[in-house]
């Protein structure tokens, strides 16, 4: 096991190796989630409201 030392001098070599990303690329890639996310709204919405028709169909017709 290390000494605290050491494992501090570790830590900061290994975040000194990280790529942040620029200004532009965090936009893009937050605009990208939230247009996915919108999708899945829409795509979810659709299919309950499908099930609920279905179901308020099959309920009437045979309650």
């Amino acid at each position: 096991m290390a000494n605290p030392f050491q494992f501090l001098q570790q830590t900061r070599s290994e975040v000194a190796k990280v790529v942040w990303p620029g200004r532009r690329e965090v936009l893009v890639t937050t605009g990208m989630v939230f247009a996915l996310a919108v999708v899945a709204a829409i795509f979810f919405f659709g299919i309950d409201f499908l099930i609920r028709t279905a179901l308020e169909f099959v309920l009437t017709y045979f309650g």
